[in-house]
């Protein structure tokens, strides 16, 4: 499954998260250590549904750029 995950760069840190999957967040040093830990935590995520017989969401979140005049 392919889930959209959303980054933020803070002053100092990125963070992810995954709005298919509340709770499913991420905070790393740089970029590509974010999207490793929310690639892991996404897994584990999904581990953690499936143990406890919940449903795993499926992927329905989606994303556009909207370019605007200031």
């Amino acid at each position: 499954m392919r889930y959209m995950v959303v980054l933020e760069q803070g002053p100092s840190s990125y963070g992810a998260y995954v709005p298919d999957l509340p709770g499913c967040v991420a905070a790393g040093e740089s970029e590509e250590e974010v999207l490793q830990l929310i690639q892991e935590a996404i897994e584990f995520h999904l581990e953690g549904l499936r143990e406890e017989g919940s449903p795993v969401p499926v992927p329905h979140s989606f994303s556009r750029v909207v370019e605007v005049s200031v």
